[in-house]
């Protein structure tokens, strides 16, 4: 089922406008800051007008420089900032996979799982987190496109915390971010009939879920960690300017 957030860029599949959102205090979220999507690097040429004319002038790409490898050049009418959600070296990423294979084992269900290798993630890549948010706040004026490979779930951690800054309740928060598994379906069926055993089937079923269960656990786990939201991204190395910046473009 389809929102009125939902764009239609050709070439992408999971593309919503952040803006329309209630608010706590009775307001809502503007129309035209602030887009996630999958990988624009994707669109076609209908694709890249419709990006343009929806006012974007910003692209922040959270992939990291070996997902970007095989990108097409383009002369674009945007300004592209590459900023990686995630970065690590082959000994670090070595244990952020035994880890995040041990919160997977531990897991009672697949919404704890989500959560734990989200809190992994986000806990291993701190500073990422931190760039990635200053980078939103700190973009010139109109539009800006926020996306990663899939749109699900780097850019929807992301937005889930712009969202947050903004005002928007958990549960609609939650509730956007569930939205990415419907959209994304007709790729993640290809990734199922190309699976070769029950095993990595059922592993990829996991990977393309996105319970809103899930990222209703962060919200909870972070305000344990650190108070709240906010806390935790000062953590990460956002000052209180910023923060506000970042709020103020979706209000």
């Amino acid at each position: 089922m389809g929102t009125d957030r939902d764009l239609v860029w050709d070439g992408c599949l999971n593309v919503r406008d952040l803006g329309g959102h209630p608010t706590t205090d009775g307001g809502e979220t503007r129309f035209g800051s602030i887009v996630r999507a999958d990988s624009v690097s994707q669109l076609t040429e209908s694709g890249w007008a419709a990006l343009v004319e929806h006012g974007i002038r910003t692209v922040i790409d959270l992939r990291g420089d070996h997902e970007r490898e095989d990108d097409s050049p383009r002369e674009l009418e945007v300004d592209v900032q590459h900023v990686p959600f995630m970065e690590a070296n082959e000994r670090e990423w070595e244990e952020i996979g035994a880890e995040i294979e041990a919160a997977a084992a531990a897991a009672p269900d697949i919404e704890t799982s989500t959560r734990d290798v989200y809190l992994i993630f986000l806990e291993r890549f701190k500073a990422n987190v931190g760039a990635s948010v200053r980078a939103v706040a700190r973009a010139p004026e109109g539009g800006l496109v926020v996306h990663c490979v899939g749109g699900k779930d780097r850019t929807g951690l992301l937005t889930a915390f712009l969202l947050h800054l903004a005002g928007v309740s958990d549960e609609d928060i939650a509730a956007d971010y569930a939205l990415s598994e419907e959209r994304l379906l007709s790729r993640h069926e290809g990734w199922f009939a190309a699976a070769e055993t029950e095993e990595e089937l059922e592993r990829l079923r996991r990977i393309a879920q996105t319970p809103p269960e899930s990222m209703l656990g962060v919200f909870r786990e972070l305000e344990r960690r650190y108070g709240s939201v906010e806390g935790y991204l000062r953590s990460a190395g956002v000052e209180e300017e910023d923060l506000e910046r970042a709020r103020a473009r979706l209000r």
